[in-house]
């Protein structure tokens, strides 16, 4: 791998002014596929396809396609036809056609199909594409080596050398019976320790841990950690096995969706780079600030109504941000536990109200102590204020409570919904709570204003 520096940056812009091919392609031939993309993003689209149409090996060109990002990727696939794309794509993974594929336009897709001169891949690719692509089934690949636990290891053998002509990786050899329903996984060690056995059912290893094709990203990953996996058959509903998936296609996805589900915690709606077009960062990150500006209007609506205490009482006015801040903070707090535990499987569903009693408890704890130390805070510093004092520690209590029990029932509703999680990580509880923080805070100055004089 090699990081590029801004003099080797300046040197192949150099490269590419004056047109030297032979150069170009002495500096290419050297390059890994994922160097080569990691170069696309310090070049126009102009120099970049200058760049990509050099390299001599198709393949190497198939696997630079993939290592881009998808912008980039984008860009070069539009100044290309769809026969040049077929031919790509007759070069890729089945798992990586179909993720090149799914970024065409709809119109373009058939015609690209339509080009690809292995009909038994183009056959496979028009089969995932039927699978959402955030399933197992639009995630794996069916290049993968199968034997019948009926062979006896030389048969095996002989199978296995003929399969694997036509892979790039082979990571688990599986075992399956006469209608192709997955038995078992054969290792490597057995191969070599048993090579007369009759069958290869005697040696194999029974029950793999397997994902049908429906299986959503989330839980594939979780399985992937849990197991220390490498690879993992697909099978269909009725146990045949239909494909493979392999650890780096997953890494890739559960990434995306980080990235996803950070920007949506930060109240960006759409995924967006740096990179993207002032218009288009504009338009993912108004959404919610207009939502946060409606938000700050229904407060500045609150204090109107409040606005002859707090005339009366200036201290009130002093603990606002206070107490805004703390319920956003509590609420964002709450539903991180839970997002993140939704994401890594360690919390379910079912295990819904026990987490929100869980939360109680502590919530109670932490509005004990903050309600507290506030409290002492405004005696020693607003001496005779025993009403603001007595005001801010309740509504303080009360806050916290509120924002960790909102701040954990809406991903847990949301999950329910099947809407992300993430969700409620951002603006969505902070702009809440702010909102119902200021209303316990305006109701309970009040009550405590009425209830304990002043004077």
């Amino acid at each position: 791998m090699k990081d590029f520096t801004e003099a080797d940056i300046d040197r192949i812009e150099e490269i590419i002014d004056h047109q030297d091919v032979e150069e170009a392609r002495r500096e290419l031939r050297d390059l890994h596929p994922a160097d080569i993309a990691e170069l696309f993003q310090s070049l126009n689209l102009k120099q970049a396809e200058w760049v990509f149409n050099l390299i001599e090996d198709n393949e190497k060109k198939a696997d630079v396609l993939m290592e881009l990002d998808e912008d980039d990727r984008k860009k070069i696939l539009e100044t290309l036809d769809p026969e040049q794309i077929g031919h790509f794509i007759d070069l890729l993974d089945t798992d990586d056609a179909v993720d090149l594929i799914q970024e065409l336009d709809a119109e373009d897709r058939d015609e690209v199909i339509q080009h690809i001169d292995n009909m038994e891949q183009a056959g496979d690719i028009v089969d995932l594409l039927q699978y959402d692509e955030d399933t197992a089934g639009g995630l794996m690949g069916t290049e993968f080596i199968s034997v019948n636990e009926n062979w006896s290891m030389p048969e095996c053998l002989k199978e296995m050398r003929r399969q694997a002509e036509d892979l790039d990786d082979i990571y688990y050899i599986y075992v399956v019976d006469d209608e192709n329903r997955l038995k078992g996984v054969l290792p490597l060690k057995k191969m070599i320790t048993h090579p007369s056995v009759s069958k290869i059912k005697h040696v194999m290893d029974p029950n793999p841990v397997s994902v049908r094709t429906e299986t959503p990203v989330d839980d594939l990953a979780i399985d992937f950690e849990k197991y220390d996996l490498v690879a993992m058959p697909v099978i269909d509903s009725i146990g045949r096995l239909v494909g493979q998936i392999t650890v780096d296609d997953v890494m890739d996805e559960v990434r995306e969706q980080s990235e996803r589900d950070y920007q949506l915690a930060s109240g960006i709606s759409s995924d967006v780079d740096a990179d993207d077009s002032i218009f288009t960062q504009t338009k993912a990150r108004i959404p919610w600030l207009l939502i946060g500006i409606i938000g700050g209007l229904v407060n500045s609506v609150i204090l109107t109504g409040f606005e002859a205490q707090i005339a009366a009482v200036t201290t009130l006015a002093i603990f606002i941000p206070l107490i805004g801040g703390t319920g956003g903070n509590v609420g964002v707090q709450a539903s991180a536990i839970v997002v993140q535990g939704l994401a890594n499987g360690r919390l379910d569903l079912n295990d819904a109200w026990r987490q929100i009693g869980r939360e109680c408890l502590v919530a109670l704890l932490n509005a004990i102590v903050i309600s507290t130390v506030v409290l002492i805070y405004v005696l020693l510093t607003q001496p005779h204020m025993y009403a603001v004092a007595f005001a801010v520690a309740a509504s303080l209590f009360c806050v916290v409570i509120f924002a960790t029990v909102f701040g954990t029932f809406v991903p847990l509703t949301l999950e329910k919904l099947k809407i992300n999680p993430a969700l409620a990580t951002g603006p969505f509880i902070q702009i809440t709570n702010d909102v119902v923080g200021l209303l316990i805070y305006v109701g309970m100055s009040v009550w405590m204003l009425r209830m304990i004089p002043l004077h």
